[in-house]
């Protein structure tokens, strides 16, 4: 009885691809991804890919995907306190995208076809509508949140300056005679200020949610 020889190397996949690529991203930044590099670092060849692909930006769009799996949508299930759910998932987003910051740009785009990044968006939307907020403002709220937290996950503010203080003559710059050594204390500014200002994001809405309420109880048709 004739036996199929088991391959040497994983079957290829869209799992394997997307992997390969990922890896490839935060390594190097988007532009390194290519067929031929992916081909490479997979030992396939390069139209091999295309069976799974049909093209780079669509992997590139899989390996964004696969980030947006990676944030916890629980705190959304059965939500009964809008704000400490949107704390919490703003935290785990930031968390998946300070690990692969070179994915940011593809998912600033938006959604799209994305199936988690949709997930996502229809969590979020969902439990906003149900919590009381109006279906325009709870999208206001979606975007708000994407802007803040993807943005702090761009570039850091505190790995901006340098760790020379001859660089910042306080002739030229008086009031940063303390700003080398915000490189060194990179993560605690980093951090402080994304906490900080998801605080003021989240102050400044649970004021207009009580001022729509309010509305609503003096004037039931508004």
């Amino acid at each position: 009885m004739w036996r199929m020889a088991r391959p040497r190397k994983p079957l290829l996949s869209r799992a394997r691809i997307v992997e390969a690529a990922g890896a490839l991203v935060d390594a190097e930044g988007l532009e390194a991804v290519s067929t031929r590099r992916l081909a490479a670092a997979l030992g396939v060849s390069g139209p091999s890919l295309y069976n799974h692909f049909r093209t780079k930006d669509e992997i590139l769009e899989a390996v964004a995907d696969a980030v947006s799996a990676r944030v916890d949508l629980s705190m959304f299930e059965g939500c009964t306190d809008w704000r400490r759910a949107l704390h919490a998932w703003a935290h785990s987003y930031r968390d998946a995208l300070s690990d692969h910051p070179n994915i940011v740009p593809v998912l600033a785009r938006g959604p799209g076809r994305r199936p988690a990044g949709l997930r996502l968006a229809d969590s979020v939307f969902g439990a906003m509508t149900e919590a009381g907020w109006p279906p325009a403002h709870a999208t206001r709220i979606g975007a708000l949140m994407r802007y803040f937290i993807l943005g702090s996950a761009v570039a850091s503010f505190a790995g901006g300056f340098v760790d020379d203080e001859a660089a910042y003559n306080p002739a030229d710059y008086p009031h940063l005679g303390q700003a080398h050594l915000l490189a060194e204390r990179r993560r605690e500014v980093d951090e402080g200020a994304f906490e900080t200002g998801l605080a003021a994001l989240l102050d400044g809405l649970a004021l207009q949610f009580e001022a729509l309420h309010d509305e609503a109880l003096h004037d039931p048709t508004a």
